[in-house]
Formats: structure tokens, C-alpha cells, sequence
């Protein structure tokens, strides 16, 4: 009759063979296993190598490329605002860099800045779209009127358009300049703009925007954002919306523009308003918007061209 210590000196036997085996054959197999490894090892290196020169190649090419457009850029649109008013209306999450070089460059194109306008974190917030769509209502400026739109980036923008803008290119405000004073003042009581100076009425307006915005809400903040821009178009002579790398993703106010086609028409976007090439961008958009055109711009791969007036690619 088999016993339980047969059977756990069978099991001895069994890895003490397992076990001289490993050992015999160890040398052989280590040196082959090494020789593999270290062969990946060294092509890996050489791939990694040849990426690193390739690589710092592009982000020499690129600095070059955009300190060129920077140097010419004061040339390329010289002109091309003149006399023209333009307001800025700044995102949460715009860069105060892209401002200032915005800034300058619509100065020289020939362009005049009545103000800028920069919106809190509260009004793209999900969170208050009720409290927005009841203080539009009730804070919009006698003979203005809000679009049919019922979402809270629509009708906050349709708002701030009225006060904002001139009526068409060549038009007169569309409200009393206590009126518009007052609106404002209750967007800011309330959280939703930033204290600041009331801009004076303009024919064109820049909404200035980041990247692609993150969180659970991202693409609902972003189509916000989208909507308040497009009810500015709709309320003056033209809007560019010009925003950072990432904007035309699905979570950027850029690419939330671009994928609804009925806004395609009307609205002009950026989306490399960081670059040299960018910022010429936005400034001659401005000037085919006060044309009557629009189109879309930058790097992004919804683009149509790199800037107006460019091929496509």
C-alpha cells in the first residue's frame, strides 16, 4: 500500500530532478537569453538615439520657423485693420502671453482696442447655467434681444453681444452706455466676468481661449464656450475664435466650433494662437471676417489652411 511519505519522497525526487536539470543546463541557456537581451538592448539604444537627434531637429526647425514669422509678421499685416475697432473677450483659461502679443499685433495691422472683457471660471460652469439664463433675462439692456438658443453659453453671449458690439461694420451701439454699464456690472456682481473697465462698442471681436480643457464637465464647458462665441459672431460685424494647441480637440471650444457645421459659415477660428504664425493668423481672420468671410486656421488637423489666404497643408 502506497503512504503519504511515498508520496512525499516521490515529490522530493521529482524537483531534486527539476532542479539538477535547471542547474546543469543554466550556463548554456543564461549566456544565449543574455546575448538576446543585450543585442535588443543595443538596438533599442540606436532607436531611441536617432528619435532624440530627430526630434530636437523638428524643435530647431520649429523655433526657426516661428522667430521668422515673428519678424515678418509686423509686415504681413500692416494695414490690414485700419480703422477698425476691435474688443477681446478673454476665456477663463486664456494665456495672458497670447493677449499681449494679440495685442500688439492688431495695433500694427492698424486696429484699435476698446477694451477687453475676461470671463470667470463661472460662467462655462454646468453647475450655474440656471442662475446665467436667469440673469441674462433679467440684466438685458432695454432694445436688446436674446437669441432663441435656451443653453446658458447662447444666451449670456447674445447678451454681452449687445453690448459689446456695433451694429454691422459701420453701425451705432446697439445699447445706451448705462444700460451696457449695468449688465456688466451684474455679470461681475454675480461671478461670471472679472472686474474691470467697460469696453466701448466694437465692430469685430477676438475670443481668446486655451487648450482642451480636462474633467468629467470638459466638454461641457468647452460647448459653453463655443456657444457664447457664436452668438458673439451673430451679434456684430464678425468674431475670430482663436485658442491654444488642443483647443480643436473634442474638449476645446475650437474643435466643438469646428464640428458643428452650421457655425462653419459664419464664425472664424485659430487654433495656434501661441505661435508667431498663429497670431498672423487671428489678425488677418479679423480682417476677412470684417469681408464677410470665414474660415478655419492653424495646425490642428480640422483645419482648412494654416492662414487665410494659404493652401491647405
Amino acid at each position: 500500500m502506497l503512504t503519504l511519505r511515498y508520496h512525499l519522497i516521490s515529490l522530493v525526487a521529482v524537483f531534486l530532478a527539476l532542479a539538477l536539470g535547471v542547474a546543469l543546463g543554466s550556463t548554456s541557456v543564461s549566456q544565449r537569453l543574455l546575448s538576446v537581451v543585450a543585442g535588443d538592448r543595443d538596438s533599442l539604444t540606436t532607436q531611441v538615439d536617432q528619435l532624440t537627434a530627430q526630434h530636437g531637429d523638428l524643435e530647431a526647425s520649429q523655433r526657426a520657423a516661428n522667430s521668422f514669422a515673428a519678424s515678418v509678421a509686423p509686415t504681413v499685416v500692416a494695414g490690414q485693420l485700419a480703422q477698425r475697432k476691435v474688443v477681446l473677450v478673454l476665456a477663463p483659461d486664456a494665456d495672458p502671453a497670447d493677449r499681449d502679443a494679440v495685442r500688439a499685433l492688431i495695433s500694427q495691422a492698424g486696429g484699435s482696442i476698446t477694451g477687453e472683457l475676461a470671463l470667470a471660471d463661472a460662467i462655462v460652469d454646468p453647475a450655474r447655467a440656471d442662475q446665467i439664463r436667469d440673469l441674462t433675462t433679467r440684466l438685458l439692456p432695454a432694445g436688446a434681444q436674446l437669441p432663441s438658443a435656451t443653453d446658458a453659453g447662447g444666451l449670456v453671449g447674445g447678451m454681452l453681444g449687445s453690448v459689446l458690439l456695433l451694429r454691422g461694420q459701420n453701425g451705432q451701439p446697439q445699447v445706451a452706455a448705462d444700460q451696457a454699464t449695468a449688465a456688466l456690472a451684474g455679470l461681475t456682481e454675480a461671478g461670471f466676468l472679472r472686474p474691470g473697465p467697460r469696453p466701448s462698442a466694437a465692430q469685430l471681436v477676438l475670443i481668446l481661449t486655451g487648450g482642451a480643457l480636462t474633467g468629467a464637465d470638459a466638454p461641457e464647458r468647452a460647448a459653453t464656450m463655443a456657444r457664447l462665441a457664436t452668438e458673439l459672431d451673430h451679434a456684430g460685424g464678425g468674431a475670430v475664435l482663436a485658442g491654444r494647441t488642443g483647443t480643436a480637440d473634442a474638449t476645446g471650444a475650437v474643435g466643438v466650433v469646428r464640428a458643428d457645421s452650421s457655425n462653419a459659415p459664419s464664425l472664424s477660428t485659430v487654433d495656434d494662437v501661441q505661435s508667431a504664425m498663429g497670431r498672423v493668423a487671428t489678425v488677418l481672420a479679423l480682417r476677412e471676417q470684417a469681408e464677410g468671410r470665414a474660415g478655419r486656421y492653424g495646425d490642428g488637423t480640422n483645419a482648412q489652411a494654416a492662414i487665410p489666404g494659404a493652401s491647405a497643408g
